[in-house]
């Protein structure tokens, strides 16, 4: 089982070069980060679990950006979305900025996205909160042809374009790894119909019981459940129970950190690296 960290990269935080390291010399795999456009104030959408909106969300960094920082600072350690919101950004554009960034990584990119909560914020990037799931399917297929083809077009009830020339092609063949991120049982629905992987919270219910259900749900939609990874993010500090995700089947997890500064990040690494020891990541 492979393991990661996320984390909402801010001007106060650890920067992206820093973590980036750091993770790589104690033997992560991989680095999520977080997408926010903004937030809008008044806001009528609570968070996810309730409560105050953590100041992160209002400040957090660009993912595209901060990933091609710790891309060039590292060789082995895969750069995630964890996750992209397409369903706020153009569609073009986030297909080439996801086919530059495997291409100058030297092909490490995984494609993590989600459909979002905050109505509020993906209502003011122009897209229909109530049907961005649809919005989001077309994309990615829209997206795909625009990776593997020369001369691609795509024809959708929300996105639309003619035949085009785009550049570069991602180095990932066909395409970096479409992991779609949310809970049981629409996400994994999703990630079967036009993703490579699932990403659940660990804290969203029992691996032991969502598990069987979504390899169940992949074999019945004709899909191969080993084509299909398991990557369970807010994974605990807690020995045992990773090695029970792991004995399950996840092919990874990845750990939450907070918008911490060096001092503050590398103490709580230097734990989990030990603990990548012990289970065997």
């Amino acid at each position: 089982m492979e393991f990661g960290a996320s984390i909402f990269f801010t001007d106060y935080s650890i920067t992206p070069a820093e973590l980036a390291l750091a993770l790589e010399e104690r033997g992560f795999g991989s680095l999520w980060v977080a997408e926010h456009s903004h937030i809008p104030v008044p806001r009528r959408t609570p968070p996810p679990g309730g409560g105050e909106l953590h100041k992160r969300y209002y400040d957090v960094m660009d993912p595209f950006v901060t990933l091609a920082v710790a891309g060039a600072v590292t060789k082995k350690l895969k750069l995630a979305t964890g996750i992209c919101l397409v369903i706020q950004r153009d569609t073009i554009q986030t297909a080439k900025s996801v086919a530059s960034l495997d291409k100058v990584s030297g092909g490490r990119f995984i494609f993590g996205i989600g459909g979002g909560w905050n109505a509020e914020e993906i209502e003011n990037h122009g897209t229909v909160f109530a049907t961005r799931m649809l919005k989001m399917r077309e994309q990615i297929e829209a997206m795909k042809a625009i990776w593997t083809q020369s001369k691609p077009e795509y024809h959708g009830e929300i996105v639309d374009f003619p035949t085009m020339m785009t550049w570069p092609k991602p180095v990932q063949k066909p395409h970096p790894p479409v992991i779609v991120g949310g809970a049981f049982p629409w996400a994994p629905r999703r990630a079967i119909r036009y993703g490579d992987g699932w990403y659940p919270n660990a804290a969203a219910g029992d691996p032991a019981d969502y598990l069987p259900k979504f390899r169940k749900m992949a074999e019945d939609a004709g899909r191969d459940p080993a084509s299909l990874t398991v990557t369970i993010g807010g994974a605990p500090e807690d020995g045992d129970k990773l090695k029970r995700f792991r004995d399950l089947g996840a092919a990874g997890a990845v750990v939450t950190l907070m918008s911490e500064t060096r001092e503050q990040l590398l103490p709580q690494l230097d734990r989990w690296a030990e603990l990548i020891r012990q289970v065997g990541g």
